[in-house]
């Protein structure tokens, strides 16, 4: 089987050399894997202790950064590694400042665990919520190294559970233990004989409460919202939009809308701004117009347009109400938990059976999930009416993240009591 996979690995190698050719994303996927070993090579010596952080993407990054920066606390002279496989999560956070090394992970042949492991030498892994590479998982346990799964999920259509899914299996058996988010997940790797496994619950929670520790000011944001009823549109897609846009348009002067949208490209940021009728000023230009046309303030816009990244936890802060993008498509809606944490009441699309979060917020009336026009309108004039509506859905959704903060806790209790000792 090893041989079947590693031979379907070498052709997906030489087939994204292909598609990079065509495709912004893939050259950045190729061309940033090129440089990976002499980072290593020049970042990390011999001699030096290390411990070893997976994450896919942006989202299993964010996920596992507070027991990044625990470890990093408790074990101030290792470096710590940070590898991600998707241009996604490695552009946005290559200079991150948690890491001692941040790379690409390289693709899974047996050379390049080999060489990787040999370079990096990590005396402890931590692969986030999930990601199974037989090759480096397999080099792994030949070296005897503590291998975990933090903040993992599992679901019954995984290969894992499946009658074909035996070589899968085994490379689970490399994890010395599984710290999954739910019942589910627990019971389904019993179901294959893993009892090395504890329900920790997910480290995200602690992430978005270590948020209201921070100063999450933002002059520019505050002068905008001049003490205005605000609704914050985080992370939203044309098929949001259409919908949001219509009742922006049609929405009172008292009401005050920042929509940061999840592309930002400057031809679609364009055409968001010419489809809203209301006064709007988008984030790039805001300097330049005030200078050019000093009888205007920002307080004097009703849209906000933020064409830009890594601020929109802090603006969420200052909403009254959130809408969450992306449940008009598929995967389905972005995080809503930091919008949670600050005591939002939150409309998403229908699409969020995928998260676990969305789905215990709609149920406990925390969240509202509208499906079309009709049902947005009717969700946000409920909502900017009925101050006390707005308390007690805003009230229900910080209750919930307060409620199931603590994984980073019992994973680390794990680690000092049984690793690294």
């Amino acid at each position: 089987m090893y041989f079947i996979y590693n031979f379907i690995t070498f052709l997906a190698s030489q087939v994204v050399k292909i598609l990079a050719l065509f495709s912004p994303k893939m050259k950045l996927f190729v061309d940033g894997r090129k440089t990976v070993f002499s980072t290593l090579q020049s970042k990390i010596n011999a001699n030096d202790k290390t411990i070893w952080f997976h994450a896919a993407s942006l989202g299993e990054y964010e996920q596992g950064l507070p027991v990044i920066e625990k470890i990093k606390e408790k074990f101030p002279f290792h470096k710590i590694v940070v590898t991600f496989f998707s241009p996604s999560g490695y552009e946005v956070r290559k200079n991150n400042t948690v890491a001692d090394v941040t790379v690409y992970l390289p693709l899974d042949t047996k050379s390049n665990t080999k060489q990787f492991l040999d370079l990096v030498h990590p005396e402890l892994v931590l692969f986030i919520k999930y990601e199974y590479w037989p090759n480096y998982l397999k080099e792994l346990k030949k070296r005897n190294i503590k291998t975990y799964l933090i903040s993992g999920i599992l679901r019954e259509n995984q290969a894992f559970f499946k009658w074909y899914g035996g070589f899968y299996r085994n490379a689970l058996k490399t994890f010395d233990y599984f710290f999954v988010q739910n019942e589910n997940s627990k019971k389904l790797l019993q179901s294959i004989g893993f009892n090395n496994v504890k329900i920790s619950g997910d480290t995200r929670f602690d992430r978005v409460v270590s948020i209201l520790e921070r100063d999450n000011s933002l002059d520019f944001i505050e002068e905008f919202k001049d003490n205005k009823t605000t609704i914050v549109i985080g992370s939203s897609w044309p098929k949001d939009e259409e919908l949001l846009v219509k009742y922006i348009n049609n929405s009172s002067e008292n009401v005050k809308f920042i929509i940061a949208p999840h592309n930002i490209k400057q031809e679609q940021i364009l055409e968001l701004k010419n489809s809203i009728k209301k006064k709007t000023i988008l984030f790039s230009e805001k300097d330049e117009m005030l200078k050019r046309v000093q009888h205007d303030k920002l307080a004097d816009f009703n849209v906000f347009i933020i064409d830009t990244i890594g601020i929109l936890t802090k603006i969420y802060s200052y909403a009254d109400i959130a809408y969450v993008g992306g449940g008009f498509g598929n995967p389905g809606i972005h995080n809503i938990l930091e919008p949670a944490t600050f005591g939002i009441p939150m409309v998403i699309g229908p699409n969020y059976s995928h998260f676990a979060e969305a789905t215990a917020l709609v149920n406990m009336d925390g969240c509202i999930s509208i499906q079309n026009q009709i049902q947005l309108d009717e969700t946000f004039n409920l909502l900017l009416q009925n101050e006390d509506e707005r308390f007690e859905k805003g009230h229900i959704c910080s209750t919930f993240v307060q409620m199931n903060k603590g994984a980073t806790s019992i994973i680390m209790n794990h680690i000092l009591n049984e690793t690294l000792n």
